[in-house]
C-alpha cells in the first residue's frame, strides 16, 4: 500500500491519502481518543504519542500533532498504523447513524437551502482539498454558524478563510447573510 502525504495550510495538519475509499458518505472528526471509539482507524491513529486530532474523509484522513513534535519523528508511525488498520480489514468507522446529516430537510427555510446549497457545492471542495471540513450549524439575524473540521479546526488561516472567503461569498449571493462566524467549541 503506498500512501500519499500532503501538506495543509494548518502547519500542524498532514493530509494522508491511502488510495482507498475511507468514508463512503460524509466525514468524521475526532478531537481525542475518548470521542473515536465507534472508529477503530482513529482509535488507532490515537494510539501514537502525539496524535491530538484525527479527521476522516471519503478519500482521505487528516491527522493533527502536538505543536511540541516534529513531524519527521511522527510521520512513520502513523504511515504505519493506517497501513495496520487496512491490514485488518476493519472498516474506518463502525456503522452508526450518521450524526452528521446535513442534507436540506423540509423545515429549512428558503435562505437555509441556499447557504447549504453554496456550502456544498463551492466551499466544502476547496477545504477538502486542505484536508478539512466545514459544516453548517445555524442562520440567525442574519449570522451564519459554520464549523470548521479536520485541518480547518485550529488552523491559522481559518479566520481570513471564513472571513474573507466566505462571508464575502454567502453575502455576494444571499443578501440576508450579514456575518459568518466559526462556532465556539
Amino acid at each position: 500500500m503506498f500512501i500519499q502525504t500532503e501538506d495543509t495550510p494548518n502547519p500542524e495538519t498532514l493530509k494522508f491519502i491511502p488510495g482507498n475509499i475511507i468514508l463512503k458518505t460524509g466525514t468524521a472528526d475526532f478531537s481525542s481518543k475518548d470521542v473515536a471509539m465507534d472508529s477503530p482507524l482513529a482509535s488507532r491513529l490515537f494510539e501514537i504519542d502525539g496524535v491530538s486530532r484525527v479527521f476522516l474523509a471519503a478519500d482521505f484522513i487528516s491527522v493533527t500533532k502536538d505543536p511540541k513534535l516534529d513531524w519527521n519523528n511522527l510521520k512513520p508511525s502513523i504511515l504505519t498504523g493506517i497501513m495496520e488498520h487496512y491490514s485488518t480489514g476493519l472498516p474506518a468507522i463502525n456503522e452508526t447513524e450518521d450524526k452528521n446529516a446535513e442534507l436540506n430537510n423540509t423545515e429549512d427555510s428558503e435562505t437555509i437551502k441556499q447557504i447549504k446549497d453554496l456550502l456544498e457545492t463551492r466551499v466544502r471542495p476547496a477545504v477538502a482539498m486542505d484536508g478539512g471540513d466545514i459544516t453548517f450549524c445555524s442562520f440567525e439575524s442574519g449570522i451564519v454558524t459554520l464549523q470548521m473540521k479536520g485541518a480547518c479546526a485550529g488552523c491559522p488561516s481559518s479566520t481570513a478563510t471564513l472571513k474573507m472567503g466566505i462571508e464575502n461569498m454567502l453575502r455576494h449571493y444571499i443578501p440576508e447573510v450579514t456575518e459568518v462566524r466559526a462556532a465556539e467549541l
